[in-house]
Formats: C-alpha cells, structure tokens, sequence
C-alpha cells in the first residue's frame, strides 16, 4: 500500500487519533531524549513523531525524517515549518543520504511492514548509528488487527484481503533475531494492546473500517460486498457485540559497535 493522496490523508488522521498519540507517547519515553542528540524517524509519514523529537532535543539537536512519500514529506514539513532543527529527506530505509555513525537515535512506527527488504533497511540504519544509540521501532501484528460482529465468511474475505497491504503481517515476531544477528543488544518488547467496542466518525476503529474497505475495493471485491461488512458492523455495534481488536509491538534495542 502506498500513502498517497487519499491514504495519506486518512494516515494522518490515524496518527492524530488516540491510538497514534499513545503510540508517539510510548516512543518518546523510550527514546529517553537527551538536550542536542539527533535522532531519525524513519517513515515520518505526516511529522508529528518528528514533532515531538524536534521540541525534545533542543535547537542544538536535529530531528530527521525520511519517508519514500512526496506528500507525506510535505505535509511533515508544514507540520513543522515553525521549528528549525528538523530535516527531511523522501527516500527509501535502505539508501539514506547520511553520514555512518551520525545518529544518536533511530525511530519508526508502522514502517516496516511495508519495507520489502527489512534486512537492507537495518543494515542501512546500523550504518548510520553511533556505537551505543539506540534503535526503537512499533509494529502492529496484523493477524490481530481485526474487526469482531460482522458475519464470518464475509469478515474473514475482508481481512484476507486486507493481508495484502503490506509486506510482512508480524513483524514483532522475527524483529528481534535480526537485531541480535546485526549486533544488537538489551532487545525487549512491549506490547501496546488497543480495544474499542464503540466507533465514532473521529475514531481510529472508523479510519481502520475506511482503511479497510478502501482497500478491499482497490482489490476488486464487490462494492455491495464491502457496503454489506460495513453495514454490519454498525448493526453489531448498536447490538453491542461490536469489538476492534490492535495490538502494535514496541521493540527496544540498543547497538553494539
């Protein structure tokens, strides 16, 4: 899936949602930013991760984010067209336009289920980070990212097809072998588990509904199909048998050099 035009868009209301605030949250404490570090997001999609980073290291410090979308990139740059320690590169995580050993800190959330060749992409970010700098990174499982009350047959046809908007479905599952096999120690995961039972136009269980059906009709499932998943889902939720399940993985790991 590309975050383009309309997905980026509706990307951005994701990262604005309860769910995407927690998530920054959680990465924040992580990082344990000191006053001048700099420090990467990779995929920085709309920017308010790079946000955050930027307010937390200080005019001294820099915030770079590098994502392979024209918009996203700027949208992120109006995000933050008020502070001046933030960078921004449209590029791929496997061929960043930085010098080895320049990086106190590398960061990513929901990225890279979508990179095709995540080894490429982890050797890349190795280069750039300084002996004992840390890399964080939140994946969602995606097995469990599900919706609960429509008909089975027709929920399961949905969330098939929804498999095949990224790359890799568990990321969190194999992250950690990677890591320890690229030299990476301290690695430990946090599991960062969402459940809504109601929806509302400005909730992150409608923007994944919208995701979702947005996709399966990009797929070629029939459009009264998706109008029939959507329809019941509002009919479980008003019957209260209605339940959205995430469950994103904070992975912590820090670098041996």
């Amino acid at each position: 899936m590309k975050f383009e035009n309309d997905n980026s868009i509706l990307q951005r209301k994701m990262s604005s949602s309860y769910v995407g605030v927690s998530r920054r949250q959680a990465m924040i404490k992580a990082l344990n930013i000191n006053i001048g570090d700099i420090v990467l997001d990779v995929g920085c999609g709309g920017g308010q991760l790079i946000e955050d980073i930027a307010k937390s290291v200080g005019r001294k410090g820099k915030a770079i984010g590098i994502d392979p979308s024209s918009s996203q990139i700027s949208s992120a740059k109006d995000l933050c067209s008020n502070l001046e320690n933030t960078i921004f590169i449209c590029c791929l995580a496997d061929n960043i336009d930085l010098e080895s050993d320049s990086i106190d800190a590398a960061a990513s959330i929901q990225t890279f289920e979508y990179i095709n060749d995540i080894d490429k992409a982890l050797i890349e970010i190795k280069r750039l980070l300084k002996p004992r700098s840390k890399f964080l990174n939140i994946s969602t499982l995606w097995d469990y990212y599900r919706f609960h009350g429509p008909e089975k047959k027709l929920n399961d046809l949905m969330h098939d097809v929804f498999k095949e908007h990224c790359s890799h479905q568990m990321v969190p599952t194999f992250l950690n072998g990677k890591l320890k096999n690229l030299g990476f120690k301290d690695i430990k995961t946090t599991e960062l588990a969402y459940v809504f039972t109601k929806r509302d136009e400005n909730s992150f269980a409608k923007y994944a509904e919208t995701l979702i059906a947005n996709f399966a009709l990009s797929k070629g499932v029939e459009k009264e199909k998706v109008s029939e998943w959507q329809r019941q889902i509002k009919k479980a939720e008003e019957n209260g048998r209605f339940c959205f399940t995430s469950i994103p993985v904070l992975t912590e790991a820090t670098l041996e050099k």
